[in-house]
């Protein structure tokens, strides 16, 4: 049986994706490390899950062993971070931190099922940001770590066609548990909103939406490519 694997299933945009996916008759396996959260979803969608810290130094192994015996249709690493500092503050720590959430276990992740995922003519679907486009002040930790993530996506497209394929959504700011300290604030989150040509932000089905056709025979002919769902953002805002 080919299966989804969803890193970060309980985020807003993982849990979304799941919804979907389920909706549309698809195997899925949830992936995540907030374990309270990550039973409930897979018991309301009834499906597989896995309890796994991707910032675990066994990452790899725990990969192999999990799901040696699966066959994988298609990953998305639904996992990331809101790093916002002024440069004249930040330390080289604040953007190994982000890598290591960010990057690294992306690379761990597709270099153990590469094989696998070949096999079953799979896809793998990344996470941007508009910032990385568009440029915004403080944010030269996130924009530059998901630059490496746009690199990386275009690179393994290359390497990897015509067997899986690679692409990346570059989202805006979206209603999540990440974005809540800036969204928190009314009068901010009204000032972002009306930044974005349609006028509101992004919820995670706005995004998950793109990633489940991404992930699936839909986009047969897609691959190596930049999506963004920003609203119209970083277009013509």
């Amino acid at each position: 049986m080919k299966k989804y694997l969803i890193f970060g299933a309980t985020g807003a945009i993982g849990s979304n994706l799941a919804k979907l996916l389920i909706e549309d008759k698809k195997n899925i396996h949830l992936i995540g490390r907030d374990r309270e959260k990550l039973e409930k979803l897979s018991s309301d969608l009834n499906c597989d899950h896995t309890i796994m810290n991707i910032l675990s130094e066994n990452i790899a192994e725990e990969l192999k062993e999990d799901f040696q015996d699966t066959n994988i249709s298609g990953i998305a690493y639904c996992i990331g971070s809101i790093d916002l500092k002024p440069l004249r503050i930040t330390k080289k720590e604040d953007f190994q931190r982000c890598l290591e959430l960010n990057f690294f276990p992306v690379i761990e992740i597709i270099r153990v099922l590469q094989d696998n995922l070949k096999r079953n003519k799979g896809s793998i679907v990344l996470f941007s940001t508009v910032a990385v486009q568009k440029g915004f002040t403080n944010h030269s930790i996130i924009a530059s770590v998901k630059g490496a993530i746009e690199g990386l996506t275009v690179s393994l497209a290359a390497e990897f066609a015509p067997n899986i394929k690679v692409n990346c959504i570059a989202p805006s700011l979206t209603n999540s548990k990440i974005a809540e300290p800036i969204l928190k604030n009314k009068l901010m989150a009204d000032g972002i909103a009306k930044a974005h040509p349609m006028k509101r932000i992004g919820e995670g089905k706005d995004i998950a939406s793109m990633a489940k056709f991404l992930l699936t025979e839909e986009s047969s002919w897609v691959t190596g490519q930049i999506i963004g769902v920003d609203g119209g953002r970083s277009r013509i805002a």
